[in-house]
């Protein structure tokens, strides 16, 4: 399916992102190895326009998104493009909020986005 530049791709019915981990909750050693899962979409790497698909961005600390614009890669919102799905983090020790959204080839949410619910972890 073509979608322009500036349109989201729709997600399939039931798509869901989440982590297998760390647990919500977790109190964590650094560095904080950090797994993705998804189901009913699968993964492909930034740039590959294929329907059903996306790639994955972790959100650091409740960072400001755009829904309507590709998603910038920063420390709070990071990009795995080549399709990655497990990273480690190196966090300052405290409280972090994580969050997983798909992205779709060009970086932009899928409508209706493709998130997982934000968790909580404690670095040590």
């Amino acid at each position: 399916m073509e979608t322009s530049l500036g349109l989201a791709q729709p997600a399939p019915a039931g798509a869901e992102v989440y982590f297998i981990a760390p647990a919500d909750g977790a109190t964590v050693k650094g560095p904080v190895t950090v797994q993705f899962g998804l189901r009913k979409m699968g993964v492909a790497p930034a740039g590959v326009n294929q329907e059903g698909t996306g790639h994955h961005h972790l959100l650091i600390d409740d960072p400001t998104v755009d829904f309507a614009q590709p998603l910038p890669a920063s420390e709070q919102i990071q990009h795995f493009g080549g399709g990655e799905t497990e990273t480690t983090l190196t966090l300052a020790p405290g409280k972090h909020t994580l969050q997983l959204l798909l992205g779709d080839w060009k970086h932009q949410a899928h409508q209706p986005p493709v998130m997982s619910s934000k968790i909580t972890i404690t670095v040590e």
